[in-house]
Order: structure tokens, then C-alpha cells, then sequence
């Protein structure tokens, strides 16, 4: 398989959770060879600084409600892109397939008889959970995992996703873009059958520089300032912080924060 990006071609590609170095090898090489990119708004200027000089780039982002392009204009970009001869990175944030509107471009790309290529990244989730150093899974302790989303599309009216029975004690369940009025989210969780007591941990812009954790239960679960979007939330009992409280967390950031800025420092000097 040719790695570089083909004329005439889209890549409905992950960019990961933020961390530069969770690129694929494949993204990465698809980023120095790829004519158009039309990136999300949570693709970072440091991923997009890896783009050849050539390279034209039109953010297609959504963000909080407040689109400033539609779908059917995403759509458009890729279309005419291909028309010209030109290969299309169309970079989505985590793995384009969760939560992401990866399903509207292929319909629309298959009725275009446009040919495209799905290229998988890292999700939130997993990388979150690889920073908070919790398995999502475990032989003895978690045998389901749930990955949802708080945030539905126009029309929908319900606030969180409801499933009967609760969460049992051996599920894990993430929430993708939970939203900020986290106590009207809590008690719909528990209306719903989940334990109050339910280990909750909420994470804000996981595996970059201005990461914040908050860890609690879910009849705790404030609308507290967590952070900027995005956020992702881990509910079940599963969810262990047994080397780590919340304040050792954010010691164990600061301190990897400064050795990394020394380290640069380092580097520069030589």
C-alpha cells in the first residue's frame, strides 16, 4: 500500500487525542503528501505545522454549537478537491470514526463515486485512560466497556444517553463531550439506574499541555470549571486511581511539564 497520499483521493483520517507524537505513521505521512486538508478545530497548530509548504489548509471545525461551515460544505470541499486532481486529507480529531460525522462524508463521498480511505486514530478515551494509568478493561474487575455521547444532533432532545438496568459494577462507561451542566447530567445518570457513589473522573483536554483531571463520585459531580473543551468522562467503579489521588495527578503533569520544557531547553543550548 502506498502511504503518501493519491490524487483524486480522500482520507477520512485520525489526527488522535492531541499529542503530536499519538500521529499515526500513516496520518503523518498522509499529512507531508496531501494537497488539501480540511482539519477539525480540536486538530492542533503543531499537528498542521507538519503539513508540506504546498499544502493548502481550510479548517472545517465545529465547535460549541456555532459551526461557521455546514456539512453539506465539508462535503462540497472534498468534492471539488477531487475534481481538481488534488488528494484530500479530510483530519479529524480522535478516531474518525467515533463520534464523528464520518458516516454523512461516506454516504456522501459513495454517492459522488468518489474513492476514499478510512485511516484510524488514537480516541480520547484510550489515550485518557493510558494517562490516568487505568486499564478500561480488566479480567476482574471490568468486562464491559460504553462509549457514548452526551451531545446529539439537532432534533434530539434527550440530555444523556439512557439504557436500562443502570451500569453494572464490572462497566465501564465513557462519556464523549459530556457538555459543562455536569450535576443535571449526574442525576440523569442515577435516574437512570447508575449508584450514586459511581467513581466518576473528568478530563480536559487529555495528553496536552493544559490537561486538568477531576475525580469524584457521581452524587458529587458538580458543574465545577474542569476545563476547556473538550472533555471526557469516565463513570464506573472500574475506573481505579489506586497510584494516583486527583492532586498526585496534577503533580505528576507539572513535574512531566517542566522535564519537558527543560529537556527543550537542553536541546536548544547544544
Amino acid at each position: 500500500m502506498n502511504a503518501a497520499a493519491q490524487p483524486g483521493n480522500v482520507y477520512l483520517a485520525g489526527a488522535g487525542p492531541g499529542d503530536p507524537n499519538l500521529l499515526t505513521l500513516r496520518v503523518l505521512r498522509l499529512l507531508e503528501t496531501a494537497d488539501l486538508i480540511l482539519p477539525d478545530d480540536l486538530v492542533s497548530a503543531e499537528i498542521l505545522a507538519m503539513a508540506h509548504p504546498g499544502a493548502e489548509i481550510i479548517p472545517v471545525g465545529k465547535r460549541c454549537g456555532q459551526p461557521r461551515i455546514t456539512q453539506a460544505e465539508i462535503h462540497m470541499l472534498m468534492l471539488e478537491g477531487v475534481q481538481a486532481g488534488r488528494s484530500v486529507l479530510r483530519l479529524k480529531s480522535g478516531d474518525p470514526l467515533i463520534f464523528g460525522r464520518a458516516g454523512e462524508e461516506m454516504t456522501a463521498l459513495r454517492g459522488a463515486g468518489i474513492p476514499f480511505e478510512v485511516v484510524p486514530g488514537i480516541t480520547s478515551a484510550f489515550a485518557a485512560a493510558a494517562r490516568l494509568k487505568t486499564p478500561l478493561t480488566d479480567r476482574s474487575a471490568a468486562s464491559k466497556l460504553i462509549l457514548a455521547t452526551a451531545h446529539h444532533a439537532a432534533g434530539k432532545l434527550e440530555l444523556t444517553p439512557k439504557w436500562a438496568g443502570g451500569l453494572a459494577d464490572d462497566d465501564t462507561l465513557v462519556i464523549y463531550m459530556p457538555g459543562r451542566k455536569f450535576r443535571a447530567l449526574a442525576d440523569d445518570l442515577i435516574a437512570s439506574g447508575i449508584a450514586a457513589g459511581t467513581t466518576c473522573v473528568a478530563i480536559s483536554n487529555a495528553t496536552t499541555p493544559d490537561e486538568q483531571i477531576h475525580s469524584t463520585s457521581l452524587v458529587e459531580l458538580e458543574d465545577v470549571d474542569v476545563g476547556p473543551a473538550p472533555v471526557i468522562l469516565f463513570v464506573g467503579d472500574a475506573i481505579q486511581l489506586s497510584d494516583y489521588n486527583e492532586q498526585s495527578l496534577q503533580d505528576a503533569l507539572s513535574l512531566e511539564s517542566a522535564s519537558n520544557g527543560s529537556s527543550s531547553t537542553s536541546q536548544a543550548s547544544k
